[in-house]
């Protein structure tokens, strides 16, 4: 039933004026559900164009108004199908109780005499190293003043990619890491606080974010924070640390692994960044790391230069 739906779906889309309107009026919806009518909702809208000047990841996927939702026409909407959604633009992963003959005809049966397509190239621009530390605040009606300090990162297929997150990790990942231990378990600073990576294919962001208590400024935050990242970048990681991580991230990925759904997605990522066998090789890479490549990372990664920050400054205004 599922080849069925999807490739029904690939070969031939209704297109009519009504399934337009009707799929505009629930995307617009959702705009305002997830961006508009939520507390710290459109925050990435605001944080994305202040890091990204050139690359698309400048723009939110649903884009970055409400008007550019309601100005698609029918021809935008038919060029991007037939641009995007054909056989050579598609992984296909099936996962399941299910034999390998099975889906390979089942597969020819639904898909074979679907045209192949051209598969379009990827061409996006670079974006140009960032060689100013970025500030930007803004004022809304949400219950705490908050704050985003994103730093650039390397790209997805970059050998250095699992090294920032297990320095996302190490700064943000739980309630003992770096970050909540200093900043909010002893010194009070903040109500919560994380870090983590966005798992871009292009470059990506490390974001550290969090919420402020009553009483304290983003400058004393600002000072506290900037201590703990310079430790990371002038002291190695004990070895001790290192190997907890580690374990936590080994963890969390059987865990993971336990659901059909996340193998089968994880499958698919890795063939688009190269090969589906891939996808065994993460546990060693993670295995590998040294303190001395997290300093590394760190000092490439974590330095006023390479940060855009994003305040939001609660409105209490009546």
């Amino acid at each position: 039933t599922g080849l069925w739906l999807e490739s029904d779906r690939m070969l031939s889309l209704a297109f009519t004026p009504k399934s337009l309107e009707v799929q505009r009026s629930v995307v617009i919806e959702e705009f305002k559900q997830r961006y508009l009518n939520q507390p710290y909702g459109d925050v990435w809208l605001e944080l994305r164009p202040l890091v990204y000047k050139e690359h698309p990841y400048k723009w939110a996927t649903i884009g970055k108004e409400i008007s550019h939702i309601e100005d698609a026409t029918m021809e935008d909407v038919k060029s991007f199908f037939k641009k995007h959604y054909n056989p050579s633009n598609a992984i296909l992963c099936i996962a399941g109780n299910i034999e390998l003959e099975e889906v390979k005809s089942l597969t020819n049966k639904w898909y074979g005499d679907i045209p192949g397509g051209q598969k379009p190239v990827r061409n996006l621009p670079i974006e140009p190293k960032q060689l100013e530390f970025r500030e930007k605040t803004i004022e809304r009606k949400v219950p705490a003043d908050a704050f985003y300090y994103a730093f650039r990162m390397v790209t997805r297929r970059n050998e250095d990619y699992l090294t920032v997150d297990v320095l996302s990790d190490a700064l943000g990942r739980d309630k003992s890491s770096r970050l909540y231990l200093s900043l909010k378990k002893d010194q009070n600073l903040v109500s919560n606080i994380g870090a983590y990576i966005t798992g871009s294919i292009d470059e990506g962001l490390l974001v550290i974010s969090g919420k402020l208590n009553n009483g304290v400024s983003f400058e004393d935050l600002d000072a506290a924070l900037w201590k703990e990242l310079s430790a990371l970048t002038t002291e190695l990681v004990p070895t001790n640390e290192l190997e907890r991580l580690k374990i936590k991230i080994q963890t969390s990925k059987e865990f993971n692994d336990q659901g059909l759904l996340n193998r089968a997605m994880n499958l698919s990522m890795h063939e688009l960044l190269g090969g589906a066998e891939k996808i065994n090789e993460e546990s060693e890479i993670y295995q590998k790391i040294t303190p001395e490549d997290i300093q590394r990372i760190a000092r490439e990664t974590l330095n006023k230069t390479n940060c855009s920050l994003l305040k939001v400054k609660a409105d209490n205004a009546e």
